[in-house]
């Protein structure tokens, strides 16, 4: 480092396009503060991703999920009608390390929907992204109408929509 200059903060030369004399561009390069002078920050869980489909396939060679059948209604000929089987396919992020609970309910009613799902998946890293195939089978609708959909990660609400039935 050069005379005068405080710890942490660099000088380079840059030229290019925007710099044709090769102005010099300050860089500032600070150290990490401690852990004691730095809270530890918790996000909530982030859904990169809801699909509603057929099924997902996981090639064993790669890992890589290809979705099959992508569909956002049900139609139906006559009701009650039962969904033989369908997948809620889900990527989630930020999520803390350790086991989590997700829920996914569903009901004509927004205030008061029936649980159709709960189960574990365990993080890594708030940095991992999580794949999360949800397999429901034999759904029973009674009668056509907008069904709303709440799914939940650690009882925290994360995605509410809802699944067009007619």
């Amino acid at each position: 480092m050069g005379k005068n200059r405080p710890r942490g903060i660099h000088k380079k030369k840059v030229a290019g396009p925007q710099f044709p004399r090769g102005k010099t561009e300050k860089i500032v390069c600070r150290s990490p503060p401690s852990a004691a002078a730095c809270p530890i920050v918790q996000s909530k869980p982030s859904l990169l991703a809801w699909i509603t489909c057929d099924g997902v396939h996981i090639d064993p060679a790669s890992g890589k999920h290809t979705i099959l059948g992508v569909f956002s209604n049900i139609k139906a000929r006559s009701f009650p009608v039962v969904h033989p089987y369908m997948v809620w396919f889900l990527t989630l992020t930020d999520v803390q390390p350790g086991v989590h609970k997700i829920k996914m309910s569903m009901g004509l009613d927004p205030t008061n929907p029936g649980e159709l799902l709960h189960r574990e998946f365990e993080s890594q890293s708030p940095l991992h992204r999580i794949n999360l195939i949800n397999e429901l089978r034999n759904l029973r609708f009674e009668q056509p109408g907008d069904y709303n959909i709440v799914i939940e990660v650690d009882d925290d609400p994360i995605l509410a929509t809802s699944l067009t039935v007619s």
